[in-house]
């Protein structure tokens, strides 16, 4: 039961704070009803496990690779300009450290949950096609968006660790976006909420019966100051800030398992062809209190088109 004990904080460090860690610049960008976009990328993660002197480990540490496939379509929505984003992501990750001094590591690949996104531009944002689009010239941009997450992953209700968390997740954001000729300051506020997981490590041989496990929610705030080099060249400095996410199981709260949290990081995107281009980003733990201070280092390729009924030429 420790040996279970003591991995159950493990995992929470090493994948409870991924949600939290999105680094996402651009995101309320206006673009031309009917475009779409196909993207796939691959993002790893390695890096130690920060455990505060919860659990007795040490050198524990975490690697993770995701590659995921995503479709976004740009559409209007109340005369506004809207857009939805569907993600899957599948992976492997490896986890390891030393448990009374006896190492200790675990392996898991497979689905990680899936998830949405629908956006909605309020302010200075109208839905508008592509020869609407050539006209306007872009000022201040206030958006909201909901961000749900499935609970479609590899999970095994038997297993300590898995790929998924066999719960719903959501992320209701208020995004700004202002520009000053080539310069470009994105802030974005959110909260991330979490239904219970009904059945966490049960009936297996180490316990019995059904085990609940809850997470307070997380708030979050992310920054974005981006430079335009030339059209669909663009460079970002990357930073946000997350606090919350205390863990239960079975009622019983774990005080240690509070994050405060936070990241910085680079990214940069360079045009290929008119249809396609490429992203490279970097991040890293700038304070992390409790979970993984990870380095991400990820690439992704985006192939987009405009539909010829939405007035493409």
């Amino acid at each position: 039961m420790r040996l279970a004990a003591t991995w159950i904080v493990l995992l929470v460090a090493a994948c409870g704070a991924a949600l939290a860690q999105d680094l996402a610049p651009r995101a309320y960008v206006i673009v031309p009803v009917g475009s779409n976009a196909i993207t796939l990328a691959d993002s790893f993660n390695d890096g130690t496990l920060l455990l505060d002197g919860s659990v007795p480990i040490t050198d524990a540490t975490g690697r993770l690779n995701a590659t995921s496939v995503t479709y976004f379509r740009a559409l209007g929505l109340f005369g506004r300009s809207a857009s939805v984003l569907v993600a899957l992501p599948i992976g492997y990750g490896t986890f390891a450290g030393e448990i009374d001094g006896v190492s200790q590591s675990t392996e898991r690949s497979g689905l990680f949950d899936a998830s949405a996104r629908l956006s909605i531009n309020l302010v200075g944002g109208p839905a508008m096609t592509l020869p609407e689009m050539r006209a306007w010239r872009r000022k201040t941009i206030v958006g909201v968006s909901l961000k749900i997450v499935a609970p479609t992953g590899q999970y095994d209700p038997t297993q300590l660790i898995n790929l998924g968390s066999n719960r719903w997740s959501f992320k209701p954001e208020i995004g700004y976006s202002g520009r000053w000729g080539k310069w470009a300051v994105d802030a974005y506020g959110a909260v991330w909420l979490f239904t219970e997981n009904p059945e966490f490590f049960s009936n297996n041989e180490w316990v019995s019966g059904t085990h609940t496990q809850s997470q307070d929610r997380i708030g979050a705030v992310e920054t974005h100051l981006s430079y335009d080099v030339r059209p669909r060249l663009w460079v970002s400095l990357d930073g946000n800030f997350w606090y919350g996410g205390r863990t239960s199981v079975d009622g019983v709260e774990n005080p240690d398992s509070l994050q405060r949290n936070s990241r910085v990081g680079v990214t940069g995107s360079f045009p290929v062809s008119k249809h396609q281009s490429v992203k490279l980003s970097y991040a890293d733990g700038a304070y992390i209190r409790f979970g993984g201070d990870y380095r991400i280092y990820s690439a992704a390729w985006q192939y987009s088109w405009i539909s010829k009924r939405e007035g493409a030429p």
